[in-house]
């Protein structure tokens, strides 16, 4: 029964890396950016929330909700501001920005909440789950991120696949020139997808903060580079790999901790991504792209 407690809550931190990891590969699959402030806007979510919760003492759901929008406006206005600018740099200048965007959020939570660890309350206040006459008990935090990122994931997947503006989105990811000439507005497709990105980091950091309730300006750090090396684990660019690499990265790293070490957990959750990288850079459901030159 202890390998199924520790499969249940690996596979209750994978769906949080995935939900996070949908955000980077949505970004990257469409604007060709790697957000590396997308941990960071998790953080600022959890703490709106916080805030709303346990200062201002609204409903958890109402105080999600809140959160998450905070977060889309947030991401929206990084969007604009630190990213559309470089539409035509190189990499090399994306990639230090969106450090530079990192460390700036998490230098303004320090500013505005402090250093101090805050203890987070959980939204979620169903009972737990006991299976097998009491020997498997499942927290109501895990059924409900479970569920939760399987929801995501559908709907996500639905709406790039039927919608106008998902259509959209993929025109755009496979040439941003041609979607122009068809009449796409890139610029607004490009921000609907860090919002869309942002808002799913909302709910990550809530979910987050409600299964492990600490919270400090660098809590994101962390899952929002996991969840990178889920991203790329599945295909980065593929939204059910995002969904499978999560999963796979967080019943890894909890599988690790129980039973080989706590401290080599991030070791061998990073030599994974070293291994898939050497065998199959593309990743589990990534495509392998050809350049001309």
């Amino acid at each position: 029964m202890d390998f199924l407690t520790y499969l249940v809550s690996g596979l209750s931190l994978g769906s949080i890396y995935a939900i996070i990891a949908l955000g980077y590969t949505m970004v990257y699959g469409i604007a060709k950016m790697l957000n590396f402030a997308h941990g960071d806007v998790l953080m600022i979510g959890a703490y709106i929330s916080f805030v709303f919760i346990n200062q201002l003492g609204l409903d958890p759901i109402l105080s999600l909700l809140l959160a998450c929008i905070s977060c889309t406006i947030i991401g929206i206005v990084i969007e604009r501001i630190a990213y559309k600018p470089l539409r035509g740099a190189n990499s090399l200048s994306v990639l230090i920005t969106a450090i530079g965007v990192s460390y700036f959020l998490q230098n303004i939570a320090l500013l505005i909440f402090g250093a101090n660890t805050k203890s987070y309350k959980s939204i979620v206040s169903l009972p737990p789950l006991h299976l097998f006459d009491g020997n498997l008990n499942i927290s109501s935090e895990s059924i409900v991120t479970i569920l939760l990122c399987i929801i995501i994931m559908i709907a996500l997947t639905t709406f790039i696949n039927k919608t106008k503006m998902g259509q959209a989105m993929l025109a755009v990811s496979e040439d941003r020139s041609a979607s122009t000439l068809m009449g796409i507005n890139v610029n607004g497709t490009i921000a609907m997808t860090f919002a869309i990105g942002s808002f799913l980091a909302g709910i990550a950091g809530v979910l987050l903060c409600s299964a492990y309730p600490t919270l400090t300006p660098t809590t994101g750090a962390m899952p929002g580079i996991k969840a990178f090396v889920a991203a790329v684990i599945g295909g980065i660019g593929s939204i059910p790999g995002a969904f499978i690499g999560g999963l796979i990265l967080g019943v890894l790293e909890n599988l690790s901790k129980a039973y080989i070490s706590a401290q080599l957990s991030d070791a061998i959750v990073f030599s994974l991504l070293i291994i898939m990288l050497l065998v199959k850079p593309s990743g589990i459901l990534g495509k392998t792209s050809i350049e001309k030159v």
